[in-house]
């Protein structure tokens, strides 16, 4: 009898409800296909993704709002059976319509041209872009063990229980977002389903009408409910703010866990990859203020291990290495053309995540970069996410990018340039010349919020 899901328009299924929508779902699919669910936040796409989910139906999550020659190209690649998807798009996509739910139509596809060996390894439930790059074809491969043992862990830490009620602040085909669905569904929790986005008024009157208790963000929401002055906002119900996919300024961390402490809320750090399903680590509330710029401590059920270049385990505290995770929730794999979803577990539970990171004599982690984010600047090797950290000192709205011998700082402000100059030159003991400040409209950032780097290197 619990409500499953609520959407701000108005539209509401209980647990027993939503079973039922499933069933007719289910009912029109042969078993083990694959089904490309092109994500929306609207009931259409939830009721698909919950039926795949149970019925252990391989399924593509991908983001339904975008330029639809992205998806043409992997459903070139994939051949999915089925697409489900917003109606309002079929005709873009073609294929025949055998089934519509709400605003959702499913479609069967035949091609030309088909692929000769479309067997799907039995253990494989689910397939997430990287990064939130829809055009790539490259795909992370998840087991029902992968995810449901992510979502117990998630649930357990955050002491989830069948009264919350999260509202959707991110899309459902971005693994954060996704986590969260997960993990308050297989707790009986209600589900607050909206596409607006916390910079919408809209977004702000469903909170308040359906009393969210809790809120995802990623860095980019955190800097941008600071704009909004979202610590004199009237929220009584909301008692649990979250934060992943990617690192918030320390100083942006302290204020909110501060203004949470005042206000009976908790704010939780948590770090976490795609290939992870895709949560790894989470900061404990009562280590918020003393490790501020800590990822925390190994989800339930998971380890961490920081290794050297030499594929050494690193074990004094405060050196740098690779963060290596080792648990349940890691992915089989990766998959680039159809046959790929034979695959078995390529990972055997272990992730190398390509970040740089420290413990402290605590046993807490510190990310301190990205392998792949790095310069030569003179012979120097200089992190980049590091220098991005030392700008947000003078300004939220700023993105590095570099090549060798330049590091380019691009901020939306005028006038900062010699002052983010000379802070650098201080901090990094570098030349003058090692940077340039470039100004731009606004910092690109993809659908999940995360900064497009690869668009700012086109920039360079």
């Amino acid at each position: 009898d619990n409500t499953a899901v609520i959407t701000d328009l108005g539209e509401s299924l209980t647990y027993l409800e939503l079973s039922e929508e499933v069933e007719k779902f289910v009912s029109v699919l042969t078993q083990k296909v694959l089904v490309f669910t092109l994500c929306e936040n609207l009931l259409g796409a939830f009721v698909g993704y919950v039926a795949c989910m149970n019925n252990n139906i391989p399924q593509v999550l991908l983001d339904g709002s975008k330029d639809l020659e992205l998806v043409q190209r992997l459903i070139a690649i994939y051949q999915p059976e089925y697409i489900w998807m917003p109606t309002a798009r079929v005709n873009e996509i073609g294929g025949k319509t055998i089934y519509q739910y709400q605003k959702y139509s499913l479609q069967t596809m035949t091609y030309i041209e088909p692929l000769v060996n479309k067997v799907i390894n039995s253990e494989l439930q689910l397939c997430l872009t990287t990064s939130g790059s829809t055009g790539s074809p490259k795909l992370v491969r998840l087991s029902e063990r992968n995810v449901e043992s992510n979502a117990k862990s998630i649930a357990e830490y955050l002491n989830i229980n069948e009264n919350e009620r999260p509202v959707t602040s991110l899309p459902m085909y971005y693994s954060y977002g996704m986590s969260v669905i997960n993990s308050h569904l297989i707790k009986g929790a209600t589900i607050l389903l909206t596409d607006k986005t916390v910079m919408q008024r809209e977004f702000w009157n469903f909170v308040k009408e359906q009393k969210a208790t809790s809120l995802a963000g990623v860095p980019y929401t955190y800097e941008m409910l600071k704009r909004l002055r979202f610590f004199r906002m009237d929220l009584p119900e909301l008692k649990t703010m979250i934060q992943a996919g990617g690192k918030l300024n320390a100083a942006y961390v302290k204020e909110y866990v501060d203004f949470a402490e005042q206000s009976d809320k908790q704010f939780i750090v948590m770090y976490g990859q795609t290939e992870a399903a895709p949560r790894m680590s989470y900061l404990p509330f009562d280590k918020a203020v003393e490790k501020n710029a800590s990822i925390g401590i190994a989800i339930p059920g998971g380890q961490f291990c920081v290794m050297d270049t030499d594929g050494n385990e690193i074990i004094e505290p405060d050196v740098d290495g690779e963060l290596v995770y080792k648990g349940e929730n890691v992915c089989l794999g990766y998959a680039e053309v159809r046959e790929d979803l034979m695959k078995g577990d390529e990972n055997f539970g272990e992730l190398h995540t390509g970040d740089i990171a420290k413990f402290d004599a605590d046993g807490f982690y510190y990310i301190t970069g990205r392998m792949k984010r790095f310069v030569k600047v003179w012979g120097n090797r200089t992190n980049l996410d590091s220098t991005e950290q030392l700008v947000k000192a003078i300004t939220p709205n700023c993105a590095c990018a570099g090549v060798d011998d330049l590091i380019t700082v691009f901020v939306t402000e005028e006038g900062l340039e010699e002052k983010i100059k000379a802070l650098l030159v201080e901090k990094t003991g570098l030349n003058l010349r090692a940077f340039q400040v470039k100004v731009i409209q606004q910092i690109p950032v993809k659908t999940s919020g995360k900064i497009d780097y690869p668009e700012l290197q086109k920039m360079l």
